[in-house]
């Protein structure tokens, strides 16, 4: 009966080991493959700056405005689209009624302000 015990005790420990160093082959080749992203992501990170260092050396300033505008525009819609407690459907709809919403109170604002002019005779002022 002793035998039969260490021989299963012995079973056991061997299994543990073994799974321990898969374990830790799993790990080391994790940890590897991280490392290789990590690396290339501030590779990539890095060009980029130096790109974006390249037009922001220049004295004109518009090109820079327009494209901090435009990547503001872009990480908000992302943001907006990932968080949305809505479907894809319901938010187009939602964006667009918006955009409609936007535009005919400009049209309003336009043609209102359009109007005042002629009525106090400061149109061509």
């Amino acid at each position: 009966m002793n035998n039969l015990i260490k021989s299963i005790l012995k079973t056991a420990v061997y299994f543990l080991d073994q799974t321990d160093r898969f374990a830790g082959d799993v790990r080391d080749r994790v940890s590897d493959t991280v490392d290789r992203a990590a690396n290339r992501v501030s590779d990539r990170v890095s060009a980029l700056r130096d790109q974006a260092q390249e037009l922001y050396e220049g004295e004109d300033h518009t090109m820079r405005n327009v494209l901090t505008f435009a990547a503001g525009v872009a990480v908000g819609v992302g943001a907006g689209m990932l968080l949305a407690p809505a479907s894809g459907e319901e938010i187009r709809g939602s964006i667009g009624n918006k955009v409609q919403d936007i535009g005919d109170r400009m049209r309003n604002r336009f043609s209102s302000s359009q109007t005042r002019r002629s009525a106090t005779g400061t149109e061509g002022i």
